[in-house]
């Protein structure tokens, strides 16, 4: 009883790190209507500009996660959306997608020719301790994680529903000329929706390189995970990508110490199959129009 509670645990924050990438699919089409297929990369991207702070510019972890994240906020945020979305949305969902695969191709070759194929070592913002929870011995950065992640995830859901602008912000994606007859300035709302993407995939690097370790392809594992994870619990609901990551992150443990470590991988695969054919909509996800 105590192993299997203890691979739950270890479950839920292995999850966790995957329901943070997928908010980033999920807070993009609720917020602008659109799909990132370079998300992976663009969480690996913030962890290697934090590894060139510390160990080039030898700045400490937060001083070198502040500057990260406003880096994120203008290259991954402002000019990813002004130089790639902006042209191409216009034309459709299909095109940006293209040029989103195209991006995470470009980012993965341009990191292996700056850092090499070398894994790096990345530190953790919690503190490397064991503690014992009724005779679970789990570390702080497993509890840290998944506390962490659900108060993102839940805090995220609460700007969309809850808010002046993240209603704005959700009304614009599901019609915009509408959104602008209303007074709402369509352009700025996308534009947020973007940064908070942005600052999202920094705050993802910052917690799961540690686990992953920076690798210039550590971005497709989570990339793809991340979207099976936003399919499964919904892709229009932020509560649904920390269903689905946790649930994946869950499976993924018990899958691999109960029947075999090789099957592990394709559980998400698995389960992203069940839900597409019996729930499309997803598991938190509703069929129909959202009403903001």
């Amino acid at each position: 009883m105590t192993d299997l509670l203890q691979l739950l645990l270890s479950g839920v924050s292995t999850g966790a790190c995957y329901a943070l990438a997928a908010l980033g699919f999920t807070l993009l089409w609720q917020a602008s209507g659109t799909i990132n297929f370079a998300l992976g990369e663009m969480v690996m991207l913030p962890a290697f500009m934090m590894l060139f702070f510390l160990n080039v510019a030898s700045l400490p972890l937060a001083v070198a996660f502040l500057l990260t994240l406003v880096a994120s906020l203008l290259v991954l945020g402002g000019m990813f959306k002004l130089l790639v979305v902006d042209p191409l949305i216009r034309h459709g969902v299909i095109p940006l997608v293209i040029a989103t695969l195209g991006l995470s191709i470009g980012f993965k070759n341009l990191t292996r020719v700056a850092y090499s194929a070398q894994v790096f070592t990345f530190p953790s913002i919690f503190p490397d301790r064991l503690i014992d929870i009724f005779g679970l011995r789990v570390t702080v950065a497993e509890i840290g994680t998944a506390v962490l992640a659900c108060g993102v995830a839940l805090g995220v859901q609460f700007f969309l529903n809850r808010t002046l602008t993240g209603r704005a912000m959700q009304a614009v994606a599901q019609n915009r000329d509408a959104a602008r007859v209303l007074g709402i300035n369509a352009n700025r709302m996308v534009m947020y929706a973007f940064l908070v993407n942005a600052a999202l995939a920094a705050l993802t690097a910052l917690l799961v390189t540690p686990v992953y370790l920076a690798k210039f392809d550590m971005g497709d594992t989570l990339g793809t995970k991340a979207f099976y994870a936003a399919i499964i619990g919904g892709f229009n609901n932020s509560r649904g990508a920390l269903l689905g990551g946790v649930l994946v992150g869950v499976l993924e443990n018990l899958v691999g110490a109960y029947i075999s470590p090789s099957y592990k991988e394709g559980v998400a695969l698995l389960l992203f199959l069940l839900v597409i054919v019996f729930m499309p909509q997803g598991l938190l996800g509703k069929p129909e129009e959202r009403r903001v």
